[in-house]
């Protein structure tokens, strides 16, 4: 337990927000040595993305996780990594760096793993820009593919993830002046409520599809009919049917103003993880420690780039706790050896 405790500290306590490159690097340079000294080899480095190919037989399980996390540098500072009373706490501890220990100490404790992957890449947390290739890539090789993203409520495992789509909606209009002509403009900011109150009404509720219209901006000054707006949209979706009637949809948006122009780019990020993607391998899992609960959560990980290329994906294979991207983030230590006993225990069923 102390070796894995204090490898997941070494972890924690290197700080890597995904944004800062150099922090990053460094963070790089932590995994790579705290894998090296379990796996038994040095990874490949693609950029700050990290990957061991274990044995020389056909690829069977892909285990996947990243060295990203939320937190600026200098976090730490105000929330040091700590244990106390059974609780692990540090930025990132959660999301997912205890993840990642344990996919070192879990393949540690195989004799001789052969056809195992293990992929640990650096931006999963802006959406994956620089890695989405290489995961999918990487995926299609693999019969099966588990993630050590931290567990839901009460250590469930997740078995089915929302996928998610972005959009920037961009209204064109025309300026005039707001006091002297306001007439002979076109209020891209009238466009702009008019467009959010129909991308929202493209959600469904019973179909747990989630369209949210975030950030809104508009205009210049005061006294000028703005000439240009823009808005991003958030959707989620649990099936791949709703994810392309929401695409067809806010692509189709026409504008209500005469004179408007209406603007679509972005589209799908993540496809869903379907629970026909996880059944299986959670029955595995159920199998080799009885109890263990499944759940559904609304955010995506790069799990859903596996599922959505066709492979079966079982997540929230980490760490129990919670807190994820919060203060509260945490980790319960009395969890730590069981969870990293079961994730040995299916990649040895796998291979």
């Amino acid at each position: 337990m102390m070796n894995l405790l204090d490898d997941i500290e070494r972890l924690v306590t290197c700080e890597s927000p995904s944004t800062d490159l150099a922090a990053v690097a460094r963070s790089a340079d932590v995994t790579a040595s705290v894998g090296a000294a379990l796996l038994g080899s040095q990874p490949e480095r693609i950029g700050t993305h990290l990957r061991w190919r274990l044995g020389s037989g056909p690829r069977r399980v892909l285990l996947l996780g990243h060295h990203d996390t939320v937190w600026p540098i200098g976090t730490l500072a105000r929330i040091p990594f700590s244990v106390q009373d059974g609780v692990l706490r540090g930025p990132g501890c959660f999301d997912m760096k205890a993840g990642l220990a344990m996919i070192f100490h879990a393949v540690a404790a195989l004799d001789s793993p052969d056809g195992v992957t293990v992929l640990v890449t650096s931006d999963e947390e802006i959406g994956s820009p620089s890695s989405r290739g290489l995961i999918e890539a990487e995926a299609v090789e693999h019969q099966a593919v588990l993630v050590t993203e931290g567990s839901a409520d009460g250590g469930a495992l997740k078995t089915e993830r929302k996928g998610t789509s972005m959009y920037e909606v961009t209204l064109h209009g025309r300026a005039a002046h707001a006091g002297l002509e306001p007439e002979r403009g076109v209020n891209a900011t009238v466009e702009a409520a008019h467009q959010i109150l129909a991308v929202s009404g493209l959600a469904d509720p019973g179909a747990g599809t989630t369209v949210v219209p975030t950030v809104l901006s508009a205009g210049t000054t005061t006294n000028t009919v703005p000439a240009q707006g823009k808005f991003m949209v958030d959707v989620r979706v649990r099936n791949l049917a709703e994810q392309l009637r929401v695409d067809e949809a806010m692509r189709a948006l026409e504008p209500v103003l005469d004179g408007a122009k209406v603007e679509v780019t972005g589209g799908p990020n993540r496809a869903p993880l379907e629970l026909s993607m996880s059944s299986g391998l959670f029955s595995l899992a159920t199998r080799l420690l009885p109890g263990i609960t499944q759940a559904s959560v609304g955010g995506a990980s790069d799990g859903n780039f596996t599922a959505g290329v066709g492979i079966a994906t079982l997540d929230g294979l980490g760490a129990v706790g919670g807190g994820a991207h919060a203060d509260s983030e945490h980790v319960l230590v009395s969890e730590l050896v069981p969870r990293t006993e079961l994730l040995a225990a299916l990649v040895k069923e796998l291979t």
